[in-house]
């Protein structure tokens, strides 16, 4: 009994240890793909929104109830334009009594220079009449600019983008009824992470796309690069000038890619294709393991700047299972997902 079990095992380990090295040396099938020439570019990811580059508030020095509108948002006006009111009516009886009191002053002062002349008073009181005329005057003219305040006027030519105010509504001092676009087209502020700002510069490219207009693309550049960033959120504010904002609308938020890196024949594989810094390759039936240089890398495509031949044959999607120098079995790409 015995001897047929120390038979046995003469019999069983061969067999198992000639199967573990043929399944070892079994062909891994793999698919396989060429590098491609395109373009490489290497980009700073942020999100921002439309807004223009000057924007006014319009807002009345003294408080008041709005009694009327004379525009509204959307509007284009002119300087000067009256866009609305607010009630006056107490500075418009305050304006009319310092008037009256003012041409007091004023036949007061021509009295007394006729005594004058006739040497009937002294020439003092000339000068004390002139100088109650002129602060007569003064307070008037400050009556009038106070009352001047509750009319609301146009500052230069633009568009109202904004009404804060409804009539018969009390407007407190120095809050804005108007905002006012003017002066310069729109531009884009966007947020950049502080990890990428010391690759922003002053006129880099920058490629916009609004999901408002999923068809267009907008072409950019960084005109300033605010020079305080936000301890809270980690970014830096970036304005982005526009070569042509048509369509877009103040408000709208964009997705805003600013061009770091960009060329035009760079050699690509798919990303799924790298390992650690590798790739495995097919040459005479067999892998191989390169180290390659790695330029941009993207979501499906990375460029490979050193150690790959263009007409290489690469793995694309390589498993951990793989080792160098293994036999392989090229897989039809069809019946692989693909990268």
């Amino acid at each position: 009994m015995r001897k047929k079990w120390i038979l046995t095992l003469v019999i069983l380990v061969p067999l198992s240890v000639g199967g573990l090295l043929w399944w070892r040396e079994a062909p891994v099938a793999v698919t396989v793909v060429h590098p491609t020439r395109g373009p490489a570019v290497e980009a700073i990811y942020a999100t921002g929104s439309v807004e223009p580059t000057v924007m006014l508030p319009i807002a009345s020095r003294a408080a008041g109830d709005l009694v009327e509108l004379q525009v509204d948002e959307g509007d284009q006006v002119r300087k000067g334009q009256t866009l609305a009111r607010l009630d006056d009516a107490d500075l418009a009886n305050t304006v009319q009594e310092l008037d009256a009191r003012a041409h007091l002053a004023r036949l007061n002062l021509q009295r007394m220079q006729e005594l004058v002349q006739r040497k009937v008073v002294a020439t003092v009181e000339v000068d004390q009449a002139r100088a109650d005329l002129d602060a007569a005057e003064a307070v008037l003219r400050r009556a009038k600019a106070q009352r001047g305040f509750m009319t609301l006027t146009a500052p230069a030519d633009g568009l109202i983008i904004r009404r804060d105010g409804e009539v018969g509504q009390f407007i407190p001092a120095g809050q804005a009824v108007f905002y006012l676009s003017c002066c310069a087209p729109l531009r884009v502020t966007a947020e950049v992470d502080e990890e990428d700002i010391p690759r922003v510069r002053v006129g880099q490219t920058v490629v916009l796309h609004a999901d408002a207009l999923p068809d267009q693309v907008f072409d950019g550049d960084v005109s300033q690069i605010t020079p305080k960033g936000d301890p809270v959120a980690r970014t830096f504010r970036v304005r982005i000038r526009l070569a042509e904002p048509a369509g877009l609308q103040i408000g709208m938020t964009v997705d805003a890619n600013l061009i770091v890196t960009e060329r035009q024949d760079a050699l690509l594989v798919p990303s799924t294709a790298i390992q650690n810094g590798a790739l495995w390759l097919v040459a005479d039936g067999k892998l191989h393991r390169q180290t390659v240089r790695i330029g941009v890398a993207g979501a499906l495509r990375t460029e490979i700047l050193d150690g790959l031949p263009p007409d290489a044959q690469v793995v694309a999607t390589p498993s951990e299972a793989l080792r160098d120098g293994a036999t392989v079995r090229i897989r039809p790409p069809d019946t692989a997902p693909q990268p």
